[in-house]
């Protein structure tokens, strides 16, 4: 694999894996649509790395459990508890994303990448979504958590196409998201520190 291509598949795992941030189910269903159909994408999925993907039933099965979780984060109780589960997937979601892009590198760099900025991005978004998501339940009894879940959503739908069409744009916006959810990450926790005192 050239520099170039690395670079492209280190951008574009990066931003999947950002993606599995907001939902684990969704940017490899996307991924299995692009590499069954062969369309909206800039880059090479004909690898045997992306072979899981290339059938109909992985295209079902990720598209079901897709829905399932786009829907159950509508349910104002389920929602937190689905993040339980959710926070770990993400975590192994983002790493198994961008070290499925990085097949064919060096295997130092690829697991390295892949657990640090993957596993990195997608656990910071997770965590930061977490904080938002109860302290939307503390503040509306859960009732403004459905508005946290179409912000999550739009977050990965627009991130995961991104990714795989333009993955330098879908990098800087994956940065831009996790530096900004930090933040607001970091300002929650001060503001709720500062009112228990």
């Amino acid at each position: 694999m050239g520099a170039e291509t690395t670079i492209l598949a280190a951008l574009m795992g990066i931003s999947l894996a950002s993606a599995s941030g907001f939902r684990v189910f969704l940017p490899p269903f996307i991924l299995s649509l692009a590499v069954r159909t062969d369309t909206f994408v800039n880059f090479d999925l004909s690898g045997t790395e992306f072979a899981a993907f290339d059938s109909n039933a992985a295209v079902l099965i990720l598209g079901i459990a897709c829905l399932a979780e786009f829907g159950a984060y509508y349910v104002p109780w389920l929602d937190n508890l689905l993040d339980t589960i959710a926070t770990p997937a993400a975590v192994v979601s983002g790493i198994g994303m961008t070290s499925m892009t990085l097949v064919g590198s060096d295997p130092i760099i690829q697991w390295s990448f892949a657990i640090i900025a993957g596993g990195g991005s997608a656990g910071i978004i997770q965590v930061t979504t977490v904080a938002i998501r109860g302290l939307s339940s503390t503040l509306t009894l859960g009732f403004g958590n459905s508005f946290v879940a179409s912000g999550e959503n739009i977050a990965s739908i627009v991130l995961t196409f991104a990714a795989l069409i333009a993955p330098l744009i879908a990098a800087i916006f994956a940065v831009f998201l996790v530096v900004l959810l930090v933040r607001q990450s970091l300002k929650i926790t001060v503001d709720k520190s500062n009112q228990g005192n």
